[in-house]
């Protein structure tokens, strides 16, 4: 596989709004990144990935964008975006934007036209479909609950929106409309941005048919992916972005697909392909695909086996992007973690076996320190729609409050998005106003200033794990080894060797309750890393406690 120049970095997302506030307004800004730059140099990062800084009303938190030309106010200003692109440059780092361009947000000035006149040309810049029998044209289920039509009023039609109703889609068989959006991710590329993170890409191609599918739920609907899952030719609108945008100026591409054909893994993110690479779902799909009231815990073997297959399809075809969490996802450490690892040791176990698989590492803030999921006193104080229709939704269906809340505690995507705990002082350091979002109370005991202080910190492992990954000696290795499953008969250990020409490396980590002693294929010739000190490397036997790991050459 060619070597491109983003294979061997690790990459951090910072969701802005809770990032860092310097203003006191309650929420995070530009100048706050600013601020932290050199905290995320120190911790070894690469490239920044920013959650959507753009205008918009924020009704999905930034993902409706009304105007994609200017920075949010809440954010800052468009100097202070230059002037944070200035400064990654000078640390050596990347900044990549987020791309939202399957919809808009109702409030951008083509929606507004377009509702202006029904049957003029900015309603094409949409799906203006005309209703049935004095019904939406079809039945489906938006992405977060009820119809994803909406009646234009004073006509018979409707417009399509697979998100928020706020958030109308984009057609994108319109030929000006693709234009226009080429001409805006050139902008940007003109700027200086170093590439996107690339979100819900797949719901671009529709069957403008717009055929109805049998209901999969007591509301008569049907989920809007199922007609995304139906339709074919969403490679030939990727790939003319590619062509018009991104290859031009060798851009990195990190994108969000969910619902990628079987077959279509090598055209998406191969050598050639649409995008640079992917995120690698498969965790948050065996946590995902399971009802939004089912908190019973992850898997294991489940997890282990989502995420060997991944890896070993995956690794003659492209680098895939690893995650453990996301703005979307709740806290890998309360999801992916057994009640008794939820603790430092498990924390750092779940870092080592994730950052060290084949492809480029996604840290998400506050995971380096171990940020867990935030719980609320009523569903008031949730932000995300989501959540709310969630619970609004297991309310009808004569669920608790009680047990609603339990769920929104679990599954919410408020939990990734709690403000970032910086320090033990108010607010944790995040703003000297009332945060925007409730802050978790556990900031007192997890936060950055504490763990900076200790050397066997959460934070520190984090910063060690990293610079392992990118050391001179042990890069290669990290980088371009091959992946192979290890000790899979043994029910609670998730290992793996990745190996490059003669060097070979074994990650393992023991998510049992008792303690394991694995058989090494050879004396270890070096203990790389270790998150406890009871680790123990006895001449070709390897012990680990419970919630312990290592990595060990050989």
């Amino acid at each position: 596989m060619e070597k491109k120049w983003w294979h061997d970095k690790v990459a951090y997302q910072i969701y802005p709004k809770s990032f860092c506030d310097t203003n006191g307004d309650g929420i995070g800004d530009l100048r706050g990144i600013i601020n932290k730059l050199d905290y995320l140099k120190e911790l070894g990062i690469d490239i920044l990935w920013l959650s959507p800084i753009y205008a918009s009303p924020f009704v999905d938190e930034g993902y409706d964008i009304s105007d994609y030309y200017k920075i949010a106010p809440e954010f800052g200003t468009m100097e202070d975006f230059d002037e944070l692109l200035e400064e990654t440059k000078k640390r050596g780092m990347y900044l990549i934007m987020d791309l939202v361009v399957n919809h808009c947000s109702d409030k951008h000035e083509w929606f507004q036209k377009a509702l202006a006149e029904p049957d003029g040309k900015y309603a094409d810049y949409f799906y203006f479909v005309k209703g049935k029998n004095g019904n939406p044209p079809s039945n489906y289920r938006s992405y977060f609950g009820g119809s994803a039509w909406e009646p234009i009023p004073g006509t018979d039609k409707y417009y399509l929106h697979m998100f928020a109703k706020e958030q109308p889609d984009l057609n994108w068989e319109n030929p000006t409309v693709k234009q226009k959006i080429y001409d805006m991710v050139n902008w940007w590329l003109n700027k200086g941005v170093a590439g996107f993170r690339i979100d819900a890409i797949i719901n671009i191609k529709k069957d403008t048919a717009f055929p109805s599918f049998p209901p999969d739920g007591n509301d008569g609907l049907a989920a809007v992916s199922k007609m995304i899952d139906e339709v074919s030719g969403v490679g030939e609108l990727l790939e003319e972005l590619k062509e018009h945008t991104f290859a031009k100026q060798d851009a990195f591409t990190v994108a969000e697909v969910f619902n990628m054909k079987e077959d279509e893994l090598r055209e998406f993110v191969g050598e050639s392909g649409h995008f640079s690479t992917m995120f690698d779902f498969s965790a948050e799909c065996v946590a995902g695909n399971r009802t939004w009231l089912d908190t019973s815990p992850v898997d294991f073997h489940a997890l282990r086996n989502a995420v060997f297959a991944s890896q070993l399809k995956c690794q003659d075809i492209c680098f895939l992007a690893n995650i453990i969490e996301n703005h979307d996802e709740p806290r890998g450490a309360s999801r992916f973690l057994p009640d008794y690892a939820q603790n430092e040791a498990g924390v750092k176990m779940l870092a080592t076996v994730n950052l060290l698989l084949r492809g480029i590492p996604f840290l998400y803030q506050g995971q380096e320190i171990g940020m867990r999921n935030c719980p609320m006193g009523s569903i008031e104080d949730y932000d995300d729609i989501g959540t709310k229709n969630q619970y609004t939704a297991a309310l009808a269906d004569g669920v608790s409050a009680e047990d609603a809340l339990n769920a929104c505690f679990h599954k919410s995507r408020d939990n990734a998005r709690t403000p970032m705990q910086w320090c033990s002082s108010v607010n944790s350091g995040f703003t000297s106003g009332k945060p925007w979002l409730k802050v978790n109370p556990n900031y007192t005991e997890i936060n950055v200033a504490e763990q900076t202080g200790r050397a066997d910190s959460v934070l520190n492992y984090y910063r060690r794990l990293i610079a392992l990954h990118k050391s001179d000696r042990w890069k290669e290795v990290f980088t371009e080894g091959r992946f192979a499953p290890a000790y899979q008969d043994q029910p609670s250990v998730f290992a793996y060797y990745r190996k490059v020409g003669d060097t070979c490396v074994l990650v393992a980590a023991n998510f049992g309750v008792d303690s394991v002693t694995l058989p090494l294929i050879a004396p270890a010739e070096e203990l790389l890393l270790k998150n406890m000190e009871a680790v123990k490397s006895i001449g070709t036997n390897l012990l680990l406690p419970s919630c312990s790991s290592a990595v060990i050459a050989f």
